[in-house]
């Protein structure tokens, strides 16, 4: 079993991830309202996966016979000016998910909590990968500028993803 203070945490960490898909649906919303319907289901599977993660929190809170309560959830952001702008508010959002991971982790250190420390190892991976294809796509962007061919390539790659649930 967890404490309550690492159980009051995770319980914080699930309001963050429910905020994370809450803004990457209001990104794909403005996505598709610009006509670039590729960011659009980027974002939108972005949005599934922070799901995932809320669902990951969920099981674990359960399984450690703690109990999952959750919180209002804050109203996103909903205007961009670009493509490029929405990818670069991902990636500061994405670093600060990583540091509340962080935070986490260090928690469980301190709390002497090996099974805590073990959960947590998965989202430390995860959020590595997170700022990655953010990142990934900001280069890809400054790159090709905000308009032209360049834009609609890097729209139409990022209509290829799909969601896949993480494995157990």
């Amino acid at each position: 079993m967890i404490s309550d203070k690492m159980t009051e945490a995770l319980n914080d960490q699930i309001n963050k991830e429910l905020y994370s898909s809450y803004l990457y649906l209001s990104m794909s919303s403005y996505a598709a309202h610009i006509g670039l319907p590729g960011v659009a289901n980027w974002f939108y599977v972005q949005a599934q996966e922070e799901l995932s993660h809320v669902e990951r929190f969920y099981a674990y809170i359960n399984s450690q016979g703690q109990r999952v309560i959750l919180g209002a959830i804050e109203k996103p952001e909903s205007d961009f000016t670009s493509a490029l702008a929405m990818f670069e508010a991902a990636l500061e959002h994405e670093q600060f998910v990583t540091g509340r991971v962080n935070d986490l982790v260090n928690l469980a250190v301190e709390e002497r909590d090996h099974a805590s420390q073990i959960f947590l190892q998965w989202f430390v991976t995860e959020q590595v990968e997170e700022e990655e294809n953010a990142s990934d796509i900001i280069a890809k962007l400054r790159l090709a500028g905000d308009q032209g061919g360049g834009l609609f390539m890097i729209d139409k790659e990022l209509a290829s993803r799909v969601f896949t649930p993480p494995a157990p």
